[in-house]
């Protein structure tokens, strides 16, 4: 029987888990054909040759391996492409998306109609507190600058059906904010909640910093507003500096008071000043994106393949 299930898995330094993982999916998913595409990111360790070694034990593993790190969206996008069945899953390599869930998110799509069953995480236990305040922060964020809607908590760890698949791949932008793209292709979603899962093995390479880039990715990629707010904010400070050269003038011809002003000059300077530099990587963050779509660059390059 050919599968009608695939599942994609980007895997970034995850030696440990990839044979982890596999098991922990045969285990849930034994009526199930399915076929598991592993994307090796780049990785620094024994990966690959991990992914190598069980796709020659079992039919239904392949793997890719990229040239070099080029990021969990590429890798994303590098497995759904691979795909080919009526319903596939995209999750993480971790294991702190539960295998044991596939089920019944398939039986969202075949028995109740959906087209795209993802998870939403409940609690975030074991996360620290800033980072969790931080990311609760960016969810309300981003739905207040953008159309598109994106529901606090929810995963990469989904399933759709091969239409979503196919719609999700004919965006073919440069700067890939997945989230943001399963959401803005629309079709019928269920939500199913989902408790926290620590990692098994490893270490998350997903620092501070690169959660912050993440977000920035975000919003500009689904929302021109920043912009806006640019523009806005640049009209109000221009006009409270009239207004303030106005007074500065009438302080002087009408009343005779003369100020030297030195303090109040410097702050106005460089007030006006961070607020031209803010303005100017607003702008700059759309430049650059626009700049790397018209070059079309590829978004990753498949050094190795192993597998049917």
């Amino acid at each position: 029987m050919s599968e009608i299930l695939s599942i994609v898995i980007p895997a970034y330094n995850e030696e440990n888990n990839i044979n982890l993982i596999y098991q922990e999916l045969k285990k849930e998913l034994k009526e199930i054909e399915f076929k598991i595409i592993f994307v090796d990111d780049g990785s620094h360790d024994n990966t690959y040759n991990n992914i190598k070694e069980l796709s020659g034990k079992y039919d239904n593993i392949s793997g890719l391996s990229f040239s070099r790190n080029f990021g969990k969206e590429a890798a994303i996008l590098a497995g759904l492409k691979e795909s080919k069945t009526e319903l596939v899953v995209v999750m993480d390599a971790d294991l702190q998306h539960p295998p044991v869930v596939i089920p019944e998110m398939i039986r969202g799509i075949v028995e109740e109609g959906y087209d795209i069953v993802t998870t939403r995480r409940t609690s975030r236990k074991g996360e620290p507190y800033f980072r969790s305040l931080m990311s609760k922060r960016f969810y309300k964020l981003i739905n207040r600058l953008s159309d598109t809607k994106i529901i606090d908590g929810a995963q990469d760890f989904r399933i759709m059906t091969r239409q979503v698949v196919d719609s999700v791949l004919e965006l073919d932008e440069y700067h890939r904010f997945s989230k943001g793209i399963f959401s803005w292709v629309g079709y019928d979603v269920k939500y199913i909640e989902v408790d926290s899962y620590k990692r098994i093995e490893g270490k998350s390479s997903w620092s501070f910093w690169s959660l912050i880039k993440y977000a920035i990715e975000g919003v500009v990629s689904f929302s021109t507003r920043p912009l806006r707010f640019a523009t806005i904010f640049g009209s109000i400070v221009s006009l409270l500096s009239f207004l303030y050269l106005i007074q500065v003038i009438i302080e002087v011809i009408i009343l005779g008071k003369i100020t030297p002003g030195y303090t109040s000059t410097i702050a106005v300077v460089l007030f006006l000043g961070g607020i031209q530099l803010l303005a100017l990587g607003i702008i700059g963050e759309y430049i650059s994106r626009t700049y790397m779509q018209v070059k079309k660059r590829p978004h990753y390059f498949i050094k190795k393949r192993c597998g049917k």
